[in-house]
């Protein structure tokens, strides 16, 4: 006859977080006895109070003599030590039928399954009940929790720490992954018998205070021949000082660390980190991990963390978090007097990071950044076909590797402070797109048939209004045309036209062709981007400012990476490809039929006049043997017609039209006023691009 089986599933908490519940677990177990008193109900008792962490209830179970063998301090510290620290839960009991032991003994035969820290584990015991005084009472040895374990054994978790993923660009070059720093630090026992004089010397150094220092070396666990380690420094190795290659910061920085080695008890050593080889250049991009906060450590519970993790903050390194991150490995053992492993009793691998790969060309972007790092600018490059996103820039950038390694007060001040704001990411913004929207403006116009190739909207010099019915204001051009048609109009880059072009659309015509075009919808990409506007309100309120957006004033603002897919419809036949950041996405249109073929060539026609025309605004960037089509834009940030203490903005937008390699760049610039309006940036974008096919 088989054995009859009892299971009990007993769900509960995470023994880690264990309340204040001793007397609501008490009660439970009184309940039960009240009920029934029989071996197998006690037993229940007993593991539903270890799910409810509830110790002395278990305790109150014992018999005499084991109450002799084990107080109930040291009975309660066993069983909480070793059930929270495999943080087990979900506990479920499967119990077998009675047996008659010695001296009318009761033993029960049982199964007890539990999740832990190193995944499912699952237990046969056998509890051993005494009758006393007409109640039933547990016989309790530390074999009670595991089979083997005796009272002189001591249960290990250990923890194998996945990897985190690395972070690839197109060609493999690593953005972020493993690498090495230096740990500078102090060693007691070697410092002088009075340091204080070197405390200072070295605090000076490091950029922090002597009670820091002396904060660190006060630690409990610091013994004579301790390291203390006080701050993580990028690592400088000794064949590029000697190679004579280094630049000037480099040499700076090893200088420091020899002035450093020259104080009693300071050594340097390397130590493993995440590192960032673009760094600046890539900062907005990749972003950078820091330690997990108790915040976000119960915010992100129960999906791997502990108090030692690390977690992306921003980036690519925040955005695919899951992904990188990896889980770690733990195994639950038994380890005897002698430090000796005894028993394995779980074991759950590693599962490191995955890598991931983006679709970024790290040279591009170095290039870029070469270029813009001096001033407050964006600029999103993409293959025009593909939708591949070959750079994502945001300057000027901060040192990501500096979140890693930990900075001083005086760093983090150095960048929260900074007038130039590089912790801003302009890539995820939108900006005034001035002139760089008349392309868009002009393809408006002919997909819906307001406008024709050929038709003179009537040359009005440099100064226009549509009648008195606008006061006092007037819309102003730096390059009238003589013959007031479209080609002309984008070589010059003519607002007067495009305002009256504008107008000719019509403003609920001009609202609907942008929203088919995304703006007012955000964008469907990794990062979070700013969506493109045409106005903050519903609609354009009045005519002047309808005018005015036809030139890319107004209340118009664009966000880089979304201008980038609208320019790639005129080499797409109008559709606007969806640009994407990971390798191995599959291209895909965002927008489809946003202009017809022919009107996508006749305006990229146009641009490669705005290039190879002398009198083109974009002709600074010509190049002899690249094909290139582009636009220029110059947008005025200012409170008013007459305010001449606003600033400018200047764009550069240009795409190849034949190449094996092929590129579509939007840039922009801020404060470019007084400096050369978006001439300042056609400059820097032409040696970008001279460089990058060179």
């Amino acid at each position: 006859m088989k054995n009859r089986k009892k299971k009990l599933v007993i769900a509960g908490a995470a023994l880690l977080a264990v309340a204040a519940a001793a007397a609501a677990g008490t009660f439970l177990y009184l309940n039960l006895r009240e009920e029934t008193e029989q071996p197998e109900h006690l037993l229940t008792a007993y593991f539903r109070a270890i799910s409810q962490g509830d110790y002395e209830a278990m305790y109150s179970q014992l018999s005499a003599e084991s109450r002799q063998a084990v107080d109930q301090e040291r009975f309660v510290e066993r069983n909480q030590k070793i059930y929270e620290g495999i943080e087990a839960e979900n506990l479920e009991i499967v119990s077998e039928e009675r047996r008659e032991g010695e001296d009318g003994q009761v033993v029960i035969p049982y199964t007890i399954s539990m999740d832990t820290v190193a995944g499912p584990l699952s237990l046969s015991n056998e509890a051993v009940y005494t009758e006393e005084e007409g109640e039933y009472r547990l016989e309790w040895t530390d074999a009670m929790i595991f089979a083997d374990l005796t009272a002189s054994d001591t249960v290990r978790v250990s923890r194998d720490e996945a990897e985190r993923g690395s972070i690839y660009d197109r060609n493999g070059v690593m953005l972020a992954g493993p690498g090495l720093a230096s740990s500078v630090g102090l060693v007691p026992g070697k410092m002088a018998e009075d340091p204080t004089a070197d405390l200072e010397t070295l605090a000076n150094l490091l950029g922090t205070t002597v009670e820091d220092i002396q904060e660190e070396l006060d630690a409990s666990w610091v013994q004579e021949d301790s390291f203390v380690p006080l701050k993580t420094m990028e690592k400088v190795y000794d064949t590029e000082i000697a190679s004579g290659q280094a630049d000037e910061e480099t040499v700076a920085l090893w200088q420091l660390q020899q002035q450093m080695l020259e104080i009693p008890g300071v050594m340097i050593s390397d130590v493993e980190v995440r590192v960032y080889p673009l760094a600046e250049a890539a900062s907005h991009l990749v972003g950078y991990v820091q330690n997990i906060t108790a915040e976000e450590l119960e915010e992100h519970a129960g999906e791997g963390y502990s108090a030692s993790s690390v977690i992306g903050k921003s980036g690519v390194e925040s955005l695919y978090e899951t992904q990188l991150k990896g889980s770690d490995g733990y195994t639950i053992s038994i380890v005897d007097e002698n430090g000796e492993t005894k028993e394995v009793i779980a074991v759950l691998p590693k599962q490191d990071g995955e890598e991931i790969h983006l679709t970024i060309d790290a040279h591009l972007q170095q290039l870029l950044y070469d270029q813009m790092k001096d001033d407050k600018g964006t600029a999103a490059a993409i293959h025009p076909q593909t939708g591949e996103v070959l750079a994502l820039l945001s300057t000027p950038g901060y040192d990501n590797n500096l979140f890693v390694r930990g900075m001083s007060q005086a760093e983090w001040d150095a960048i929260s402070q900074d007038e130039q704001s590089p912790m801003q990411n302009r890539f995820r913004a939108v900006w005034c797109p001035g002139s760089s929207l008349k392309p868009v403006i002009a393809a408006i116009g002919l997909n819906t048939g307001a406008l024709t190739t050929q038709e003179d909207l009537g040359a009005d010099g440099d100064r226009w209004q549509k009648d008195a019915s606008w006061g006092d204001y007037y819309i102003t051009t730096l390059h009238p045309c003589q013959n007031a048609v479209m080609e002309e109009a984008m070589i010059l880059s003519d607002n007067i036209y495009f305002a009256k072009a504008a107008l000719r659309i019509g403003a609920d015509t001009l609202a609907g062709q942008l929203e088919d075009l995304g703006f007012e919808e955000e964008m469907p990409f990794d990062f979070g981007l700013t969506a493109s506007q045409y106005s903050n309100g519903e609609g354009f309120a009045s005519e002047i400012q309808l005018a005015d957006s036809g030139y890319g004033q107004g209340e118009m603002l664009v966000n880089p990476l979304h201008m980038a897919s609208i320019y790639s419809a005129f080499s797409n036949d109008g559709n606007m490809v969806l640009p994407y950041l990971i390798s191995g996405t599959e291209t895909s249109w965002w927008k489809e039929g946003v202009f017809t073929p022919e009107v996508a060539q006749t305006v990229e026609d146009m641009l490669v006049q705005v290039i190879e025309d002398e009198n083109g605004t974009g002709h600074g960037a010509r190049i002899e043997g690249l094909s290139l089509a582009g636009k220029t834009g110059t947008a005025e940030i200012k409170d008013s017609q007459d305010d001449t203490t606003g600033t400018e903005l200047g764009w550069f937008n240009v795409y190849t039209t034949e190449s094996e390699n092929p590129l579509l760049l939007v840039s922009m610039i801020e404060d470019v006023k007084d400096r050369g309006g978006s001439g300042y940036v056609v400059d820097k974008i032409r040696q970008v691009l001279e460089a990058y096919y060179q």
